[in-house]
């Protein structure tokens, strides 16, 4: 067996375990689940949205609890600054009574930190978040102060109350790997979480996976092959939800204003290869792509005056967009249809 075989092994048992150690606190839930390890291995940021009470926070923190990873939690309200996200720096008094200058550091200096109600926070604290999402660093006073890696942002995000909310900016959605939708319970589900919170408390989940396991996961993600075929079917998904691009279907054109870009077709690939990597196969293929296109598309595309006024919704449009995006050039059908 090689290297890589042993890593798919490894990773097809972290999800395993991962998934049963979540399972203990979270009823249900299963797809929220495995979209959220697929961005802990391609190494991306998740925002989470659905309605209050369905368990977003506390899956968040039960998956902190199953990584041995430093966790914080901000709790984003309107009179929340950027120095309360990033820290500043602040006067203190050494042995000898000199005073200097030290960094307190802001709860964004963890590995996994929990955004919770990304969008109760004005625009400049949102933004306070840019530059640690993409650079996994943060510049207080001048100075960069890295990240300790693996660094893992999870956002909430609540779509009933949206009074006193602010939208978060394109540039900041941008930087989530994946927007993933929480669902409502069916009978079955919500009566077994009844019965589960209304008795004595739970332990949290045991450790699983710890810092450099995290981090042999995003490296193996990485090694995960993709197919000249499967990269260009990922390209044409991200191109056909432009609304000027001659590929676009209709609805796109009607419904959107922006569609995905480099960095949509970026995350395609990225989840693609976290989901096959998480079911132990070696290279990720069409199916993969088309499966992750909700999560990765969903926040990423603009909808128009039109298309909010219809109420149709960016999952519509993706589904339009995958609908009409073949997965192989038309060219190669005609090669086929001639042998």
């Amino acid at each position: 067996m090689s290297d890589f075989e042993r890593q798919l092994e490894t990773a097809r048992a972290a999800a395993t375990a991962l998934t049963r150690a979540i399972g203990e606190v979270i009823v249900g839930q299963h797809e929220v689940v495995t979209q959220t390890l697929w961005a802990l291995c391609a190494g991306g940021h998740v925002l989470f949205e659905g309605a209050p009470g369905l368990g977003k926070t506390l899956l968040v923190r039960t998956l902190a609890h199953a990584l041995e990873l430093d966790f914080s939690r901000i709790q984003f309200t309107p009179d929340l600054m950027p120095s309360d996200v990033t820290g500043t720096n602040v006067l203190v008094e050494d042995e000898r009574g000199g005073r200097r200058f030290a960094l307190h550091k802001g709860p964004i200096f963890a590995q996994v930190v929990l955004a919770d109600e990304i969008n109760r926070a004005t625009p400049k604290t949102q933004s306070a978040l840019l530059e640690a999402m993409q650079e996994h660093a943060c510049t207080i006073a001048g100075v960069r102060h890295a990240m300790v890696e693996p660094f893992f942002v999870l956002a909430t995000e609540n779509p009933i109350e949206m009074e006193g909310t602010y939208p978060l900016p394109e540039a900041q959605l941008d930087r989530f790997l994946l927007k993933i939708l929480v669902p409502t319970p069916d009978e079955d589900v919500l009566t077994e979480i009844l019965a589960r919170t209304t008795g004595r408390d739970r332990p949290p989940p045991e450790r699983v996976l710890g810092r450099d396991e995290i981090l042999a996961l995003r490296d193996a993600c990485r090694d995960v092959a993709v197919a000249e075929p499967v990269m260009r079917y990922a390209a044409r998904l991200a191109l056909a939800s432009n609304p000027e691009a001659p590929t676009a279907p209709e609805l796109v054109r009607r419904a959107l204003r922006y569609g995905a870009g480099v960095r949509g077709g970026q995350s395609l690939v990225l989840a693609a290869k976290a989901a096959a990597l998480l079911e132990g196969r070696p290279h990720a293929s069409f199916a993969d792509v088309e499966r992750v296109a909700k999560p990765v598309l969903r926040h990423r595309l603009i909808r128009s005056f039109e298309g909010e006024a219809d109420g149709i919704t960016t999952d519509a449009v993706v589904e339009a967009v995958v609908a009409a995006v073949p997965a192989r050039p038309e060219r190669v059908e005609q090669a086929r249809a001639h042998t």
